[in-house]
């Protein structure tokens, strides 16, 4: 419940909606069980709020050798796709491709959606896709649409 109302508040502030989760899910991972983690994570977090001009004083460069570990972190899930089964491969390709080009892991997504979209209509598999997706899918390319005519 604290989860939902959080994203609820936090897409309101147009903060990233998943963080509640990984936070409650990081939390839980290394041994916290109470609501006590929850108040420890608040106040560093709050913390945060106050330090974060100090982190805008390490310089770009600083911050790459970091940002390339992550990514290395990233390349290795791709290891884990099916690259013989094109439903996987053709979406997992373009959003891999889509986050790196565009600098955004939404529009990654986006093109994965919409890829797998393409990929079950031209396999006429469409009765096999989820209805949320599909109204995801639409959602994403009328916010194609609109950031283009803007």
């Amino acid at each position: 419940f604290a989860d939902a109302i959080a994203t609820s508040v936090g897409a309101l502030f147009g903060t990233s909606n998943t963080t509640t989760y990984v936070e409650s899910a990081a939390g839980i991972s290394v041994g916290g069980r109470t609501g006590l983690t929850s108040v420890v994570t608040a106040v560093l977090l709050l913390a945060c709020v106050f330090l974060a001009p100090v982190a805008g004083l390490v310089p770009a460069a600083a911050t790459a050798p970091a940002l390339i570990v992550v990514g290395i972190m990233m390349m290795s899930a791709f290891k884990e796709i099916k690259w013989d089964e094109l439903n996987e491969a053709i979406p997992s390709f373009f959003a891999g491709v889509f986050m790196a080009l565009c600098y955004n892991i939404s529009y990654g997504i986006a093109a994965g959606f919409l890829f797998y979209l393409i990929v079950k209509i031209c396999k006429k598999q469409l009765k096999e896709v989820h209805p949320i997706l599909i109204v995801s899918t639409i959602l994403f390319i009328i916010n194609f649409i609109v950031l283009a005519l803007i």
